[in-house]
């Protein structure tokens, strides 16, 4: 089993945050406070959470086209909630966040897939991740 990291720690809160976002109960700040927050975490690892949360919240219309285009066959709205969030986060981070390593976002995203959705959905999103990598080194990204 892995060790559970200041960082994985807050990438599993800004995914129960989104997931609570989908559902449409609560507002953004709300969610911010009911759900990223965490006794055992250090206030580093709780913004983490909170920027990685509102910079895939923002973005996440475009991210759903990027996730469709590379899903063959799948549309978003037919996938997972935890799996779409998931490839969400995991892109958002890529793209945002250019201090962490891409293997480690994308080891990060297929941990996550095993801990909290099914057993093909690591295989699922790795291969997503996979290509988008791979269209990013062909565009020059």
């Amino acid at each position: 089993m892995t060790k559970e990291t200041p960082r994985r720690q807050a990438r599993e809160l800004a995914l129960q945050a989104l997931y609570a976002w989908e559902i449409g109960e609560l507002t953004l700040e709300e969610i911010e406070a009911r759900v990223i927050c965490d006794d055992e975490a250090s206030e580093k690892t709780l913004e983490y959470a909170r920027e990685l949360f509102r910079l895939t919240c923002r973005d996440h219309e475009k991210i759903d086209v990027i996730i469709t285009e590379l899903a063959h066959n799948w549309k978003v709205s037919r996938m997972a909630s935890v799996d779409r969030n998931i490839l969400r986060l995991a892109i958002t981070e890529m793209a945002e966040m250019p201090d962490v390593p891409v293997k480690v976002v994308i080891n990060e995203a297929i941990e996550m897939s095993k801990k909290f959705s099914t057993a093909e959905s690591s295989s699922f999103v790795n291969g997503i991740l996979d290509r988008y990598i791979r269209n990013l080194s062909r565009t020059g990204s």
